[in-house]
């Protein structure tokens, strides 16, 4: 594992534990050589992500649409900034870049690119490990409504076990080391794990 794609909110949030957990994140990712792959803005979690990479002295790829350059205010201190096109073009292009994906605290955004990374893996479009800090417990109701979904028979367990997730950063990356993507020769029949 070389890189990681890291989604999270333009916002800072509510709380100061997802700010300051966010710029530890990055910090964490630098320290163990990983480069971080992130949206590109310099504002909210997103800014405070990237520059805790940078402070410790971390390659930092940010991917923005160009739509979006003034409105997230594109950062211009990282490694590489590429601006694209659409957001379509920002998730593959951050999809290629990156060997896993953590989500951190955020909205519809990063919602919607979790899901989407998750989808992918589920229809074996894509093999890399998702998972989600959960700063504060931020995403406890997130994880108990796909356990519901277990549950009422949209999703089948071994589809929930594609989503990780731990408060811990160290445990959650370490989760990525030894994460394996289930084999499936076939889509899978009702009644079928």
């Amino acid at each position: 594992m070389k890189s990681i794609c890291v989604y999270c909110g333009s916002s800072p949030g509510s709380d100061p534990a997802y700010l300051e957990a966010a710029t530890a994140f990055g910090q964490r990712l630098a320290d163990r050589g990983l480069r971080l792959v992130y949206g590109g803005g310099d504002v909210g979690l997103m800014g405070a992500v990237a520059d805790g990479a940078l402070a410790a002295g971390g390659e930092v790829v940010g991917v923005i649409p160009k739509a979006l350059m003034d409105l997230e205010v594109g950062h211009s201190g990282l490694t590489a900034l590429h601006v694209v096109d659409s957001m379509h073009t920002r998730k593959a292009m951050m999809a290629e870049l990156a060997d896993g994906f953590v989500a951190l605290p955020g909205g519809l955004g990063t919602f919607e690119e979790l899901f989407e990374v998750l989808t992918w893996n589920q229809l074996g479009f894509l093999a890399k490990p998702v998972g989600l800090l959960n700063v504060a417990g931020y995403y406890d109701a997130l994880v108990a409504f796909v356990d519901h979904a277990v549950q009422a028979q949209f999703i089948k367990p071994v589809h929930r076990a594609l989503l990780l997730s731990d408060d811990d950063p160290e445990r959650l990356l370490a989760s990525f080391a030894t994460w394996v993507a289930p084999v499936l020769p076939r889509w899978i029949r009702p009644g079928e794990e």
